[in-house]
């Protein structure tokens, strides 16, 4: 269990951390338990005296009274729980939102870093299931857990408290046999956490092969691998029922544990009576020890039993696994060095398709962008201009060739940013949302990016940086000037603008456009305006067959297809079908240009119905008239653009 130490320190560092950001809620519970504590004490206590003055001395009314004590106490429990669990809840909730918070990020890293798995398995289903059940299931467990470790301990406390009080002697009966089976108990949760650990992941190991056999049983059927499927799959059916039996043996002993410490204890005090009695120890001093052990001590040492042996072998399993560290990723192959800087980024014979036997939408795409260069892609809707971004920003993986970030084969955030269509602004002040990328950002830095992308207006609309945004006043527009402004800060040496300007007028896209693509690293922009790609210093085209990557007056000059999109030459509509509208794979034939009917031109990937509108670079016609102005009206709307954006 060697490879488990750092997580477990790890672990233990984040538990420390934990409990000292929330040290007024331990001091809070701390006192209701005390609280609890006086309760049981009073309980055995009031008892005892009941009878050694009340009853058997001949005063009832004595008797009477302690007892009303006792009664007392027992009603003030109800203040006291109600204390206990809201200082629980103060404790409890922020551990899931932590576990929370770490969920996503390791969902993030995974999503960005396909080649570097992060913390445990790196399959879509796992983050839903950590975000979801295993968050859960550390929840409860963690609540469970504080609310009984606390209750055997200021119990515990109360208890031996009052058989002190009532007599010493009782201490050397009933403490051995309860620190015998507490200690045996505590003995076997180290092992019980590794049968544990080991169950889950071979109950993992097998759901994995089974739905990996299940999703492809047409292909096992067609190479005749059913036998060899199967008897892997028994196989890990074994591993998994070998666990299970392992796991159910350490909680024989752990039953085991238990019967020692709650069933002595009192057989070990009816045993010892004629000695206790002897020495002075009365009937009510007895009953009330037996009291403390049936009512107060013998229950809460049940459920602590119980709670540490399943709910705290699950959180401690859990917890390994949001505490993974993520795993090194795979050592590139060695490669001369370059000479001068690295590339900002880099495609090598880059293919990519959606689905098995789908047509590449990319299909060996070679490229390579310097650093500080501007770069806008372009071509008919549904060509792969977004599959291309999310390739360069690592959301998708190709089938086969290679990309580089800054001359790294690796991934993360700092590396690369993606502005999408669909802007996203959350609920914080303004000056959160534009940092978000980069927290260390300066107040001037802020202020210079406000500036640049002409947020001025909106931040005093707002009343200042440090005012709370709500996204749902603000409009698409707005949001992507946000959006905008926060790429304008992150530190990321390449930035990805897929349709991130679509919703604001030619003035206010080309200020944003020259303004990002004068920061330092290199910028590349999904175009969907004539005058977006004429800012670029390079235009890549895309016509599903091949790429063609130059300068304007080259394109125009080689392309035809480049021509038909600035509106050089004749455009008429024609129809070029690739094949079937509808596969196996739900992926539609790539479109070309001049696929169109009419005004409208069919939009691949998307819902049936869906319609590209007229101002795309895939429509001359309508590039024509926006050269010349006549369909984006300038003045007071340019944060609210008059079109739809198309996507991809």
């Amino acid at each position: 269990m060697s490879g488990h130490r750092p997580s477990r320190t790890r672990l233990r560092a984040d538990g420390r951390r934990f409990l000292a950001r929330h040290r007024g809620a331990l001091a809070c519970l701390t006192g209701w338990s005390l609280a609890e504590s006086a309760q049981t004490f009073l309980g055995g206590y009031c008892v005892a005296q009941s009878l050694d003055r009340g009853f058997l001395a001949g005063h009832a009314g004595t008797g009477l009274i302690w007892l009303g004590v006792a009664a007392l106490a027992i009603l003030a429990g109800g203040p006291v729980t109600r204390g206990v669990f809201t200082q629980l809840a103060a404790l409890v909730e922020p551990f899931r939102d932590g576990l929370v918070r770490r969920a996503v990020a390791q969902a993030l890293h995974a999503a960005t870093c396909p080649t570097d798995p992060g913390p445990g398995p790196s399959a879509p289903g796992t983050a839903v299931s950590r975000l979801t059940q295993q968050t859960e299931i550390a929840r409860d467990s963690f609540a469970g857990l504080v609310l009984t470790a606390r209750s055997f301990v200021f119990t515990a406390v109360g208890a031996f408290g009052g058989m002190f009080a009532l007599a010493p002697e009782l201490l050397l009966v009933t403490l051995p046999p309860l620190a015998l089976g507490l200690g045996v108990f505590l003995g076997v949760l180290g092992p019980m956490a590794r049968a544990q650990r080991r169950a889950l992941d071979a109950e993992e190991a097998y759901a994995d092969r089974v739905r990996a056999a299940a999703a492809g049983l047409r292909d096992v059927a067609a190479c005749g691998i059913a036998d060899e499927v199967g008897a892997a799959a028994d196989a890990s059916a074994d591993t998994a029922a070998r666990a299970a039996r392992v796991l159910a043996r350490w909680a024989a002993v752990r039953t085991v544990a238990l019967g020692v410490a709650g069933q002595l204890p009192p057989l070990l005090l009816l045993l010892a009576t004629p000695w206790l009695l002897d020495r002075g120890v009365g009937a009510g001093a007895l009953t009330g020890a037996l009291t403390y052990l049936v009512q107060s001590l013998l229950p809460a040492l049940h459920t602590l039993m119980t709670a540490l042996g399943a709910a705290g072998t699950r959180l401690l399993v859990v917890l390994d696994r949001f505490a993974r560290p993520p795993d090194p990723p795979p050592p590139a192959r060695s490669t001369p060095p370059a000479a001068g800087p690295a590339p900002a980024a880099e495609l090598r014979h880059v293919t990519l398709a959606y689905g098995p036997g789908a047509r590449p939408v990319l299909d060996d795409l070679s490229l390579t962008l310097a650093p500080g260069e501007h770069l806008a892609v372009v071509g008919p809707s549904g060509i792969g201009k977004s599959t291309l971004a999310n390739v360069l920003a690592g959301l998708l993986t190709p089938d086969e060739g290679v990309v580089r970030i800054a001359g790294r084969s690796g991934c993360g955030p700092a590396l690369r940013t993606l502005v999408p269509q669909e802007a996203y602004v959350f609920t914080a002040t303004l000056r959160e949302n534009l940092t978000h990328l980069r927290p260390e950002a300066t107040p001037a830095e802020v202020a210079a990016a406000v500036d640049a992308l002409g947020l001025g207006p909106l931040a005093a609309r707002l009343g200042g940086l440090d005012a709370e945004v709500d996204p749902a006043h603000l409009s698409q527009g707005e949001r992507q000037l946000v959006t905008l402004a926060r790429a304008h800060l992150s530190p990321a040496p390449l930035l990805l603008l897929d349709e991130a300007t679509c919703h604001l007028d030619p003035e206010a896209e080309e200020r944003a456009e020259r303004t990002l693509a004068a920061r330092p690293g290199a910028l590349v922009v999904v175009a969907h305006r004539t005058a977006s790609a004429l800012r670029a210093d390079r235009i890549l085209v895309l016509d599903g067959t091949r790429a063609d990557c130059g300068t304007h007056d080259e394109l125009l000059e080689r392309s035809a297809l480049y021509r038909d999109l600035m509106g050089r030459q004749p455009w008429t509509p024609v129809s070029h079908p690739a094949g079937r509208t509808r596969d196996a794979d739900r992926v539609d034939p790539v479109a070309r240009a001049g696929l169109a009917d009419g005004r409208r031109e069919v939009v691949p990937y998307r819902s049936p119905g869906q319609v590209q509108v007229e101002r795309d670079l895939g429509d001359a016609r309508a590039l024509r008239g926006e050269r010349e102005h006549a369909q984006f009206p300038r003045g007071e709307g340019n944060l609210r653009g008059a079109q739809e954006p198309d996507g991809e």
